[in-house]
């Protein structure tokens, strides 16, 4: 489903110009994507779609603290909500984000393994994407780059 995300990224430069879903999902089942990724994928981008339909503007004088709940530090794991409090430090996402990206990856995270940081970026990536942010290409890069696949000199 992962690959379905970043395909969606680098093919639409804008989420809303994506195509309704049935016609998505053509699309996807033609260039190869097995239908049952294709629904998954759907239906989370579905479920990203109400987060943003609810979203209202930060209050002011919010506090960007946040204490994890055991569920999201079990489903999640230190080395996601690390990188997710360095991005709110850095301000990279607001606190407002923070929350549609754990509600969003939560809503993926199963398993006694939790997400890998590779699945959580591409969540990152998806969250700013639909909330048109304009992103810096090393950002996207460092998003979509697996540490592991990284070469050193």
């Amino acid at each position: 489903m992962f690959d379905i995300l970043v395909y969606l990224f680098q093919h639409y430069m804008e989420f809303s110009a994506r195509p309704e879903p049935g016609t998505l999902a053509k699309k996807l089942s033609a260039v190869g994507f097995e239908q049952g990724e294709i629904d998954e994928a759907l239906a989370w981008l579905n479920g990203l779609n109400e987060q943003d339909d609810h979203a209202v503007a930060d209050p002011a004088g919010t506090t960007p603290h946040r204490v994890f709940t055991t569920e999201e530090q079990q489903r999640l794991g230190t080395e996601c909500l690390g990188f997710l409090l360095f991005l709110e430090n850095s301000r990279i996402v607001s606190p407002f984000q923070r929350e549609i990206i754990l509600e969003r990856a939560t809503a993926l995270a199963g398993g006694e393994e939790g997400m890998s940081l590779p699945e959580f970026k591409v969540i990152v990536l998806m969250v700013l994407w639909s909330q048109s942010v304009e992103l810096d290409t090393l950002l996207i890069e460092a998003l979509l780059t697996d540490p592991e696949d990284e070469v050193l000199h």
